[in-house]
């Protein structure tokens, strides 16, 4: 299973970024989740009907975050992902997060919040972060990521944003 994975859009309108990395860099996946900052009702409106996956952010209007959870749990194959967009300093950021799932943790959780891409287990736990897909505010491309699962082996890619 391929899950295509992305977060911290901070876009106002769906624009030719984001139709790129829906049509090129994540086309085929069988799953795609958005781990939150989306902002605005015209982007989740877009990501909805491509069959996107999301989570409210703490940089969403409240038109979004009235129509997204703040966690998720996503069955993916025999697999759980917690999906969640992450608050606070980055510093323990991951930590704060594990601590927001139920025990035992997913089997991987999602996150965004830092912009910073993320691969690695944290406390025993795997733990993915695919950084801002369109580097708002922060120097260089866009990342997003994929999370391939096959069986019990479980791998993050992460994919810079450029045209």
């Amino acid at each position: 299973m391929k899950i295509g994975v992305m977060s911290d859009t901070h876009l106002r309108l769906p624009d030719p970024t984001l139709e790129y990395i829906m049509d090129e860099l994540l086309a085929g996946m069988d799953m795609i989740l958005h781990a939150g900052d989306i902002v605005t009702l015209a982007v989740l409106e877009y990501l909805r009907d491509r069959g996107v996956i999301a989570v409210s952010g703490n940089m969403d209007e409240f038109n979004v975050t009235g129509h997204l959870p703040h966690v998720r749990e996503i069955n993916a194959g025999d697999k759980r992902i917690g999906l969640i967009h992450g608050w606070g300093a980055r510093e323990g950021l991951e930590r704060r997060i594990i601590e927001r799932f139920s025990v035992p943790p997913p089997d991987v959780i999602v996150y965004g919040h830092s912009h910073v891409p993320f691969w690695g287990k944290v406390d025993g736990v795997w733990m993915f972060n695919p950084g801002s897909a369109t580097a708002r505010g922060y120097r260089g491309a866009g990342t997003v990521g994929v999370i391939d699962i096959a069986g019990d082996i479980i791998e993050g890619k992460h994919f810079r944003v450029e045209r």
